[in-house]
């Protein structure tokens, strides 16, 4: 079987329509395979940090993080394409070393032409991976998890996790060195953490494994403090700590 040269990408906007176009012009282009579209730049940022993704198609204005606040987090671990409706924002871009800079509305022999830089610049600067067929990859997990608060993109080391609480707007991430509040679902960090040491053990609680002191009845302690086993989460909880056993 012939093997082709592909280029791993991941396309980010929050304009539905944008999203889509940008998507259908890596389809339709050979060498580029998608590897997910995202209007979500936390997603963004996870994909990366798992591994395999070669190029950005970056929106630089959202509403919970810009584009160019999701480069500064990522660094140099893949290659970015900037998008945008607005002109003054290439400088900008530029100044991260960006491979091209798309204004919208983007028409397919523009994208052509920053998809074709893509993959000149990644050829001369490292290997670009090679597939056979399309298959399952195995990824490294990171060793941390970019969380946003109120205020500011919090970076959090898995070892420090404890616990997480879901309340009634929020979800409390109880670490080692404190509490941290976020408006991210608990489905988004159950799917988001690794499940060798991370579990759902309550429709309200997810915890790490490594840090449970001891369990009594259906109450698992944790840093002194005591978090339900709901009836759905037992039997599979039970079963985890047999595994561990």
């Amino acid at each position: 079987m012939t093997t082709v040269k592909t280029i791993s990408c991941v396309v980010v906007d929050d304009e539905p329509l944008a999203l889509k176009l940008m998507a259908d012009y890596v389809q339709k282009t050979p060498f580029l395979a998608l590897k997910e579209q995202t209007s979500n730049p936390m997603r963004a940022i996870e994909l990366v940090q798992q591994g395999g993704v070669d190029l950005l198609f970056l929106d630089i204005q959202m509403p919970e993080l810009t584009g160019l606040q999701l480069m500064k987090i990522i660094g140099h671990k893949c290659k970015v394409i900037l998008t945008t409706a607005y002109a003054d924002y290439a400088l900008d871009g530029y100044e991260f070393d960006v491979i091209d800079y798309l204004l919208k509305p983007v028409t397919f022999d523009r994208f052509l032409v920053a998809a074709h830089k893509a993959r000149e610049r990644l050829s001369a600067t490292e290997p670009v991976m090679v597939i056979q067929a399309p298959a399952a990859t195995t990824a490294v997990p990171a060793s941390y998890i970019f969380v946003k608060t109120e205020y500011k993109i919090q970076k959090i080391d898995l070892a420090t996790i404890l616990y997480m609480e879901g309340l009634r707007d929020y979800v409390a991430i109880y670490t080692t060195a404190g509490k941290i509040l976020t408006l991210q679902s608990m489905k988004s960090f159950q799917e988001q953490l690794p499940e060798s040491n991370f579990m759902r053990v309550h429709k309200s609680y997810l915890i790490a494994l490594d840090k449970i002191q001891f369990i009594e009845r259906n109450r698992i302690v944790i840093a002194d403090n005591y978090i339900p086993v709901g009836d759905t989460y037992q039997e599979v909880f039970q079963q985890r700590l047999n595994m561990k056993g």
